[in-house]
């Protein structure tokens, strides 16, 4: 039995399709990411599984259970950590989490075991109030609230947002352990890096999935030879490459430029050379070129780029 499936579900706020025919399944033990920027659909979705939003069409079953039918079943085994800082600022860290495990019947005692690796980082302020601390140990607050119950499956709303490097490298850390024990979690990030840690991923774009699969193999879907370009002259870099006449697409990567060439069928190598003679023609000197392996992020910008030219093709048509 899949921890999730979700088949065909449709929400709409108005005329927007916050989800607009969406469907996957998620394994038990599964840490499977959620990638999109805002107004994806992430929230929604997440919302649609944790029962607090009723799909218009479509279903979704969670751990076997209906989140329409058996909505009261579903709550009491479902771990969710929303988007936005959800606890109460004027509590302390311990009557937070005393708090919550009492919504669920349970005590902090209980769920001590599975929530100690993470609790022990911020037991020694357990007498500050939730509102005085930093965002990393809100996010291990936060955390710690969601697993006191002792969930079956978690829910995490762009756990990360607003947080430092080293907290987010550190949460991901605890997510992997989690997920070593068997935990299934669904998590949602605008972080690559974040992605490339999850067993699947689904990307997400105006409601709708544009791939789902392992960060690698959706990074092997780029369709064409990929170049890292790297100039003193960044801007001019920038204007050269968008104006050469075979580009299919440009776009600033780190301290490089990631360029495709839209003959798909020319060597790796020959689309090299003719792109730094092409440079240098263009009194570019400096200029350093790499052939480099397709990310996720290369592949999310392609696959959003022919989603909005077959829109816009779309809207031309009717």
């Amino acid at each position: 039995m899949n921890a999730v499936t979700v088949s065909n579900v449709v929400k709409r706020y108005g005329a927007v399709a916050a989800l607009d025919d969406v469907s996957f399944k998620v394994a038990p033990g599964e840490l499977f990411g959620l990638v999109g920027p805002d107004g994806a659909g992430k929230t929604t979705l997440f919302r649609v599984l944790t029962t607090l939003l009723v799909p218009d069409s479509g279903t979704a079953t969670v751990l076997g259970r209906d989140v329409v039918r058996d909505f009261w079943d579903i709550r009491s085994r479902v771990g969710y950590m929303p988007g936005r800082f959800a606890l109460y600022a004027d509590l302390s860290v311990e009557e937070n989490l005393s708090f919550f495990a009492s919504v669920f019947g349970t005590s902090i005692k209980e769920g001590h075991d599975l929530i100690a690796p993470i609790y022990k980082q911020i037991e020694p302020f357990k007498d500050r109030r939730a509102g005085a601390l930093s965002g990393g140990m809100k996010q291990k607050l936060a955390l710690s609230c969601a697993l006191v119950h002792r969930p079956e499956l978690l829910l995490l709303d762009e756990p990360t947002t607003g947080v430092d490097a080293v907290s987010r490298r550190e949460f991901w850390d605890l997510l992997g352990t989690l997920r070593a024990s068997g935990l299934t979690i669904i998590a949602s990030t605008p972080y690559m890096d974040e992605a490339a840690r999850c067993d699947r991923i689904a990307l997400m774009q105006e409601g709708t999935l544009l791939a789902l699969d392992t960060p690698q193999a959706v990074g092997r879907r780029f369709p064409r030879p990929l170049l890292a370009v790297k100039a003193i002259e960044r801007g001019a870099l920038l204007h050269a490459l968008q104006s050469y006449p075979n580009v299919a697409s440009v776009y600033p990567f780190g301290e490089t430029v990631h360029f495709s060439d839209r003959r798909v069928s020319l060597p790796t190598e020959l689309v090299q050379l003719e792109l730094m003679n092409y440079l240098h023609l263009q009194q570019l000197t400096d200029v350093d070129i790499k052939p480099i392996d397709a990310g996720i992020e290369d592949t999310f910008m392609e696959l959003m780029g022919a989603k909005s030219s077959k829109g816009a093709s779309s809207r031309v048509a009717a």
